[in-house]
């Protein structure tokens, strides 16, 4: 199967590092148009002219601040004024860890702008392009945690679920237009992320990092934490025609981490 986007925009969150980055490759590669989300002017005009462009297509960036939902939302409504979006991948870092205790009704605010509005706000403006050319692809970075919550991750987990439940309503009110709404819930991968958090449970738990991810990736049946390009496939894949039949999913990459159904 050859999985074509030539002639397709991509707009990708939190596409600076980690996941997010990959996925902008694994899109650019398959020939979309990519536009990139995150904090840094530098990092993103150097990951911007190292990206594949060799059907044509051009890419850009957008330099936001996710917990910044105000100027963020100014920031995508003028982006959307000049520019249509057919594939929207809604992805941003992710909140502080913590587990229910520590955690207060501001930082659960907090973490609602950052997980939850920022990825409504820009689907809603998204979808309008969308809806005419009946043909888009959402496609929402989420989190295993949404399934089998963890400890450590009460914010996370809290607004991530949120972020899943309401993509299945729109994936049914948008299903008629031929757009398609799909979440990835995201096990253990080899990212930033992952060696942040890490590092916290390591300094809790009195032992090093290396013993952290041992025991991690002894959870995981395949043995290992997943590549960030492994992610990418998977998101090329949904962003294609071949996906067309797909949506209201939540689908685990994860290795076989999760023991739920």
């Amino acid at each position: 199967m050859n999985i074509s986007l030539k002639g397709k925009k991509a707009l990708v969150g939190g596409s600076s590092r980690g996941i997010g980055r990959a996925i902008a490759r694994q899109l650019a590669e398959s020939g979309a148009g990519v536009t990139l989300m995150a904090r840094s002017r530098d990092t993103l005009e150097e990951l911007v002219s190292r990206l594949p462009a060799d059907r044509g297509q051009e890419h850009g960036y957008l330099v936001v601040d996710f917990e910044d939902y105000r100027g963020y939302s100014r920031q995508i409504e003028s982006y959307f004024e000049g520019h249509a979006v057919d594939i929207l991948v809604n992805n941003t870092q992710g909140p502080p860890a913590g587990n229910s205790l520590e955690e207060n009704t501001e930082a659960y605010q907090k973490a609602f702008d950052l997980l939850f509005k920022t990825v409504h706000f820009t689907t809603q403006c998204a979808l309008k392009h969308m809806q005419g050319q009946n043909w888009g692809r959402i496609i929402n970075v989420a989190s295993i945690s949404v399934k089998e919550p963890l400890p450590y991750l009460a914010l996370s987990n809290t607004i991530r679920a949120a972020v899943v439940t309401w993509a299945k309503t729109l994936a049914t009110d948008v299903g008629p237009y031929g757009i398609t709404v799909n979440n990835i819930l995201t096990g253990y991968f080899d990212t930033e992320r992952i060696s942040q958090l890490n590092t916290k449970k390591a300094e809790q738990l009195g032992i090093s990092r290396e013993k952290v991810r041992e025991e991690m990736e002894s959870r995981v049946p395949v043995g290992r934490i997943g590549i960030p390009r492994e992610y990418g496939y998977l998101v090329a894949f949904l962003a294609s025609d071949q996906a067309a039949y797909l949506t209201g999913t939540s689908i685990p990459l994860d290795g076989g981490l999760l023991k739920s159904l």
